[in-house]
């Protein structure tokens, strides 16, 4: 019989005979194993779309899309019945779960979303609120405790700005329904309390002046509306993240990707595979946003935007990985353990599979 010679392509495609599985067939025949299908779910973010369309592979891997418009039902559905093999995950909830020993999946360096959190609060217009120091004292909602959102802003508060979350009387609900119950068990630090509000939502409480201050990620519905009885706490918030940014090197990480435990154990060779493909699709929307040659996105001078942005992050505006994103974890670990999310003092290298910890280089 004569030696078969594979190419590079196909002694990749033998991979997960490495994880344990049995290829049928005969390799002589060109019989491989099949490719292991695995469902996808997260929000429609252009830097997945290549993901979902097929465009970029997973090496090994047929991904199965499922594409939401909001991120909380997939932490919900995740959190409480493992219903995805790779999904979309709030950074407080995963916290939470990793430091109680409770998660039944684990994260890649991957953040599908990041957002700047000073402006995230909300106020009427005509408070007498006009700066964070005057939040202590004042009646301060919030959707959720754990929310990734609102653990950043509080820690921008207390570190930052000098507030003393203590004084605030904090109130939760959903910003748009009543009745949002807490995902997370908190420990709460001394001192401070949080009072449920089952029958209103953060949007008619802030309307009808029975809280100061919405403190929410998905801002309060009237000002999603444009109705001008809401506005914002801090003024030129964009200038106020931008300073933030450059003094402390934090871009706030909301979310992350992480894969099923029963996943892992089984094909750890889908580790690395998964994040070079989310790396790809990240640098094609990355490419998109900078072509300028047409109007990718329905906003004027968005590449133009794009360039600033690039500029002002040195090239690499969404990177993935623990070490270029360092400062940032670290903060958020000490805010969420400072605020009783996390029930340890976890280090970053806990949160992530070993895999994408000590990756190759050429």
């Amino acid at each position: 019989m004569a030696l078969q010679v594979f190419t590079p392509l196909q002694q990749r495609s033998l991979l997960p005979c490495v994880a344990g599985e049995k290829l049928k067939g005969n390799l002589g025949k060109g019989n491989f194993m099949p490719n292991i299908k695995l469902s996808l779910a997260a929000c429609d973010y252009d830097h997945l779309r290549d993901l979902f369309t097929g465009r970029v592979k997973v090496e090994g891997v047929d991904i199965i899309p499922m594409v939401f418009d909001e991120p909380h039902h997939i932490f919900h559905r995740a959190s409480n019945f493992t219903d995805f093999d790779i999904h979309e995950m709030s950074f407080g909830r995963y916290i939470s779960l990793v430091s109680q020993k409770k998660n039944e999946m684990t994260a890649l360096p991957v953040f599908p979303s990041r957002v700047a959190r000073q402006s995230a609060f909300y106020v009427r217009s005509g408070s007498r609120i006009k700066n964070t120091l005057d939040l202590e004292g004042k009646r301060v909602g919030i959707p959720e405790w754990t929310q990734t959102a609102t653990i950043y802003a509080r820690g921008w508060l207390a570190e930052t700005e000098g507030v003393d979350l203590r004084k605030i009387k904090w109130f939760q609900t959903g910003v748009d329904q009543p009745g949002r119950s807490e995902p997370s068990n908190p420990v709460l630090p001394p001192g401070i309390n949080v009072t449920p509000v089952p029958d209103k939502s953060l949007s008619e409480l802030i309307l009808s002046g029975d809280i100061d201050c919405a403190l929410t990620a998905l801002p309060p519905k009237p000002f999603r509306e444009g109705d001008r009885r809401v506005k914002r706490l801090v003024r030129n918030a964009r200038r106020v993240e931008e300073n933030y940014y450059r003094e402390t090197g934090i871009f706030p990480i909301m979310h992350l990707i992480c894969v099923k435990n029963e996943v892992l154990e089984k094909y750890p060779w889908v580790v690395m595979n998964l994040f070079e493909a989310f790396e790809d699709a990240k640098n094609n929307a990355i490419d998109r946003a900078l072509k300028g040659s047409h109007s990718i996105y329905p906003f004027p001078w968005a590449a133009d935007s794009a360039e600033l942005v690039r500029d002002m992050f040195e090239g690499d505006m969404w990177p993935y990985g623990l070490e270029p994103n360092r400062r940032t974890i670290e903060a958020f670990l000490r805010f969420g353990f400072e605020q009783g999310v996390a029930h340890l003092n976890l280090k970053p290298e806990v949160l992530f599979a070993p895999q994408t910890l000590n990756i190759a280089k050429t």
